[in-house]
């Protein structure tokens, strides 16, 4: 099975790169810990140019700072274990020398979760691969940590059998299945499979200090304490590294089908969605599209279009379908067409880079609220997000879908051309967007964040959004990373190194 996924870096700055963005405290690592890693047989890389791709992701203002030469921040070194026990003592060496950690996989995340603020180790987890097993008998998955999901998705459909994990995010052939967990991403099939957290059982997670845990598994359900495979599921790092997991997989579905609809507006295909959940039927896709993106992705701008994808066993499948044709009776059936062009275009992210070059700041928010608020919330953010001086587009569709509320996916765009002509005005847009966007979020009590996570760009609305439950998630962070060395600068959680260069 191959270790590291394809290239992580949307553009490609020059191997010296200009400099650091946001890095201001470079912090090196001793000599003698990075000797410790060779001997085990991990890899490590000093050379410039490396340290240069360590110190991004896909954070779309990244990107834009890669087209000018530049970085968020550079590590001192990239790190890549290859066995958690290296990963054990580089952790128990860093947090003896007071050295930042950066815990990564394929770099594919879009809120800057994976940048180095303050130097030190970029941990590259890529290189804990090795054989996927499977207890075909109880659907459980063992998979090592820095498996890139192309290769899971390989190794499961090899069985004999034939198996799925159902995890489909647009990252597929960068990201990798630690990435997942630790981010609490989403799967264009979720509303069949779930998210990565209703799909992991149990994990192996590398605390601090080096020790190692090992958290669920046993069983399907357990009655002892809180959960804490979920303690570890979406902390981006920040309280442990994950370097093992089991997942929950399943059959490869034996039937598959298609449906598209049009609505007049974006309320009635919401409805629509919304009694189709309510019934009990979970078609893998259910994506609902405004009438700018239905214009955009699909060439119809007279309608707000539907497309259902559902794959299972015949009889769930022709069951689902029909509940999808009696809710959906007020809409207009369009061409099933629609459903194989959203296929072949979904993991498509060729246009971000080039948008960003040509002087147009663009990024997407996914978040989730309730039914009975997203239609107010959708009319909200867009307007909000348009209102900007040098916005060109704002726009929304319902992308992931659940009995008691969904995901809607925001995508808006400025132009420099339109409100600005220098960088200076790239980011005071981007921040102003981000702050009108989070505006109007607070305004219908929904979620921040469904998948992307936090990271870096969304830090400063974490405590706000969470509430005292932040110091909740401050104290979790003191109790097993005293020395804060995991990941500093990010959730919104104070860390010794300094302040966020991005607040």
């Amino acid at each position: 099975m191959s270790g590291r996924p394809a290239g992580p870096t949307p553009i490609e700055g020059g191997p010296e790169a200009a400099g650091e963005r946001l890095g201001t405290h470079l912090v090196e690592v001793p000599a003698s810990i990075l000797d410790r890693v060779r001997e085990g047989g991990g890899t490590v890389e000093l050379g410039a140019g490396a340290r240069a791709e360590a110190g991004r992701d896909w954070w779309p203002i990244a990107i834009g700072w890669a087209a000018a030469g530049q970085v968020p921040a550079r590590p001192a070194a990239v790190v890549r274990p290859v066995t958690t026990s290296q990963v054990s003592e580089l952790l128990a060496s860093c947090a003896d020398a007071l050295v930042p950690v950066t815990a990564m996989g394929g770099r594919s995340g879009v809120c800057g979760g994976a940048v180095p603020l303050f130097g030190g180790v970029a941990l590259d987890c890529t290189g804990l691969v090795g054989d996927v097993h499977v207890d075909e008998e109880s659907l459980l998955a063992e998979v090592p940590a820095g498996t890139g999901g192309r290769d899971l998705e390989d190794a499961l459909r090899r069985c004999a059998a034939g198996y799925t994990l159902g995890h489909w995010p647009q990252s597929i052939d960068l990201s990798t299945v630690g990435g997942w967990i630790a981010c609490r991403s989403a799967g264009q099939y979720s509303t069949r499979y779930g998210k990565i957290e209703d799909m992991v059982a149990g994990l192996e997670v590398v605390l601090a200090d080096g020790r190692v845990v090992r958290t669920g598994a046993q069983g399907p359900r357990a009655a002892t304490g809180p959960d804490l495979t979920q303690l570890f599921a979406g902390s981006e790092g920040v309280l442990g590294v994950i370097t093992r997991a089991w997942l929950r997989v399943h059959p490869v579905a034996p039937a598959e089908g298609r449906r598209a609809y049009g609505f007049c507006d974006l309320a009635a295909g919401l409805d629509a969605c919304r009694r189709i959940l309510r019934r009990g039927a979970t078609p893998a896709v259910l994506r609902l599209y405004d009438r700018a993106e239905s214009e955009r992705t699909f060439s119809r701008p007279d309608l707000c279009v539907l497309v259902v994808l559902d794959e299972a066993d015949p009889g769930l499948l022709g069951a689902t379908l029909q509940v999808v044709d009696d809710e959906c009776a007020a809409g207009a059936r369009v061409d099933d067409a629609l459903v194989a062009h959203w296929l072949d275009t979904r993991f498509d992210v060729s246009a971000l880079g080039p948008l960003w070059q040509a002087g147009v700041v663009v990024d997407t928010a996914e978040v989730a609220a309730r039914w009975a608020r997203l239609p107010a919330l959708a009319r909200d953010v867009v307007a909000a997000l348009r209102a900007l001086d040098g916005t060109i587009a704002a726009s929304v569709h319902l992308s992931h879908a659940y009995a008691d509320g969904a995901c809607l996916y925001f995508t808006f765009a400025g132009s420099r051309a339109r409100g600005g002509a220098d960088a200076a005005w790239t980011e005071a847009y981007y921040r102003g967007a981000w702050d009108a966007l989070n505006g109007a979020l607070c305004a219908h009590d929904a979620a921040i964040s469904h998948h992307h996570g936090i990271g870096l760009n969304r830090a400063r609305f974490l405590a706000p959004a969470l509430g005292e439950a932040h110091h909740v998630l401050v104290e979790l962070k003191r109790a097993l990373d005293p020395a804060g060395i995991l990941n500093p600068g990010k959730l919104g959680i104070p860390s010794p190194f300094g302040g966020s260069p991005w607040p």
